[in-house]
């Protein structure tokens, strides 16, 4: 009894993936006299069209039998190495920006050194303390004008 599958494509690649293993397997593909498509591996009884294909399994996957195949086998592999190498350096960027935040953040505590007291016994920040501030920021500058120079569309 022959198969019936629906004939959107989604089905008919995964009736030539499953036929693929097999060797030199004969498909039929039936139209019956309604319209129907019947896929199998014999003729349906009462077809109005019957169309035998013979599944090649020699080759295996895209080996670039021809020239242009070759061709377009190789420039998916360019573009495919160049989103990966910019997805890399768009990740590094995003973990640069992420450690400038984080030392940022961490910094906000006056260090030794960069408080100076005053005569009422208080104490107050120096300029020591506003520079590594600035320099704080500024890598945080830095680093979120690097990412935004690498993300797509901007």
């Amino acid at each position: 009894m022959p198969i019936r599958i629906a004939t959107s494509p989604g089905w008919l690649i995964l009736v030539v993936l499953l036929a693929l293993p097999a060797a030199a397997q004969t498909l039929y593909k039936s139209t019956m006299p309604d319209g129907r498509i019947v896929y199998g591996d014999k003729p349906a009884p009462g077809a109005a069209k019957v169309e035998e294909s013979k599944i090649d399994t020699s080759s295996k996957g895209l080996g670039g039998s021809t020239p242009r195949e070759t061709e377009a086998l190789q420039n998916l592999e360019k573009s495919r190495g160049k989103r990966e190498a910019t997805g890399a350096r768009l990740q590094a960027a995003e973990e640069a920006l992420r450690q400038a935040e984080a030392a940022r953040a961490a910094g906000t505590e006056p260090l030794p050194g960069e408080r100076v007291g005053t005569a009422g016994g208080a104490s107050r920040l120096n300029d020591a303390y506003y520079a590594r501030q600035k320099k704080l920021d500024e890598a945080v500058q830095n680093a979120q004008r690097n990412l935004d120079q690498l993300r797509p569309g901007q």
